[in-house]
């Protein structure tokens, strides 16, 4: 089984929403540079408790993994994931530590102990960063990658 990124998606980018902007300023910080593979663009929050990003997927997807970049100073501590089905109230998957670093996390237990996602069916991911290593609440992330695979 190979796994495919499930966003973006085919090219595009799956529907995403995120908590906040820094400044509003989408153009330089919007939620769009999570995807870009660009290493010199990222999403930055605005200041705030329990920042998040939902990805709303086109089809049902199984998710297998996650993959996130943040820049060190402005991750979180814990991030919660949540998910579910069309027209159907969101679940509590599991809970992420990642660490406050600049390299890329992937969500494999033999990687980075409590940091593993269990494979789930759902059309809706939410994922909140429940407390930021920054003292105002920020949060930046280079890099968001979800994979798995469609159903």
């Amino acid at each position: 089984l190979t796994l495919s990124p499930l966003c973006p998606w085919d090219g595009g980018v799956c529907p995403c929403r995120v908590s906040s902007v820094l400044n509003r300023d989408v153009k330089q910080f919007g939620k769009k540079h999570m995807f870009d593979a660009s290493e010199e663009t990222c999403w930055n929050s605005d200041q705030g408790t329990c920042q998040w990003v939902t990805l709303d997927f086109p089809r049902t997807v199984k998710v297998s993994q996650l993959h996130i970049q943040f820049q060190g100073g402005f991750s979180s501590r814990l991030c919660t994931l949540e998910g579910g089905r069309a027209g159907e109230e969101l679940v509590k998957i599991s809970d992420l530590y990642p660490e406050d670093i600049n390299a890329m996390q992937i969500s494999f237990a033999a990687l980075r102990a409590g940091f593993q996602v269990e494979e789930t069916v759902l059309d809706k991911l939410k994922i909140t960063f429940e407390n930021s290593t920054d003292f105002f609440g920020r949060i930046v992330v280079y890099h968001l990658g979800v994979l798995g695979e469609r159903l």
